[in-house]
């Protein structure tokens, strides 16, 4: 029996588990991609964003008691 035949039968064969699986799979996508495109975007801008330059603009708790 082959990988396919396989497959094809556990996930594919019944239309509700062929639904299931679209689902899950488009979901696990999404994420995979939007986490993916979110470090690719922080690499790419390394020290430009906000998070990264903060602490030269914000003053600390500690510098406002003195």
């Amino acid at each position: 029996m082959s990988i396919g035949r396989t497959v094809y039968n556990a996930l594919f064969r019944r239309t509700s588990t062929f639904a299931v699986t679209i689902f899950v799979g488009a979901f696990a996508f999404e994420r995979i991609f939007d986490v993916g495109m979110d470090n690719l975007w922080e690499t790419m801008n390394r020290g430009k964003l906000w998070n990264h330059v903060k602490h030269r603009y914000v003053k600390n708790a500690e510098d406002d008691d003195e």
